[in-house]
């Protein structure tokens, strides 16, 4: 990825994780750790590190793993203090021994896996008996939009979830925990809800996925994107995307 564009892809992402509804959501994902902080928790996918640097400032001891190269160095580079706690690794191939982990989170993670079930193995492995593991996930499959062009926003929304690894993964994720060996599984759900600019990238993204399917013309699509543009600027836009949030003990 291009320096320009990974940097685009940071701002974005900051955005995201600084709306008070993220916020919330990430800390109720920190409550349900129920980690107390001499005990050692991998923030999987870890980005930029935010959660990393949040559970620190609780006393945690939280590593972050992230596949991308590229963000294991950006979070170093934002929490120079904490730069050890920062490694590269696969969600289905994690650095760390068996049973050596008593907490494990993932956000936005699962979505990008073909084979997610794989992903939740491995947090079984890592984690010692009576870990926990905490799950984080958006459902692509069942983004809503408010839209002149109703038909056409449901080609769109369909195409972008069809471009996604396992867009339904969050809604499994229960069902993933249970199955992987894990009790005492519960499940929480909520709607991140964009009413402004802020939900421009979602839009770009299901857009660019109708296009690459060929699912729609060029001129369908400047017209949609111009009318939830026009939308967005003047805060009349309505995205919404379900959230799920599961945890579990690992037995």
């Amino acid at each position: 990825m291009s320096t320009s564009t990974f940097d685009e892809l940071i701002h974005r992402l900051d955005l995201a994780d600084a709306r008070p509804d993220a916020t919330a959501l990430r800390t109720r994902s920190y409550d349900l750790l129920r980690t107390p902080g001499t005990q050692v928790v991998a923030d999987v996918g870890c980005g930029s590190g935010r959660a990393v640097a949040e559970l620190a400032d609780r006393g945690v001891q939280a590593i972050g793993v992230d596949l991308s190269e590229q963000m294991i160095a950006a979070a170093r580079r934002r929490h120079p203090g904490q730069a050890d706690a920062f490694r590269v690794g696969d969600a289905c191939a994690l650095p760390f021994g068996d049973g050596e982990l008593t907490g494990y989170r993932a956000e936005r993670v699962l979505h990008d896996l073909p084979e997610p079930e794989r992903a939740i193995a491995e947090a079984r492995r890592v984690l010692a008996p009576g870990g926990r593991a905490v799950l984080v996930g958006q459902d692509w499959d069942g983004i809503m939009l408010d839209s002149d062009r109703p038909a056409l926003t449901r080609t769109l929304v369909q195409a972008s979830a069809d471009r996604t690894a396992s867009p339904r993964a969050a809604r499994a994720q229960r069902r993933l925990l249970l199955d992987g060996g894990f009790g005492d599984v519960t499940v929480e759900a909520g709607v991140a809800v964009f009413t402004d600019e802020t939900a421009l990238p979602l839009l770009t993204t299901a857009l660019e996925a109708g296009r690459t399917e060929n699912a729609i013309t060029d001129a369908d699509a400047a017209a949609w994107l111009a009318e939830q543009r026009d939308r967005a600027r003047a805060g009349r836009a309505l995205v919404a995307v379900p959230i799920f949030l599961a945890a579990a003990t690992r037995r």
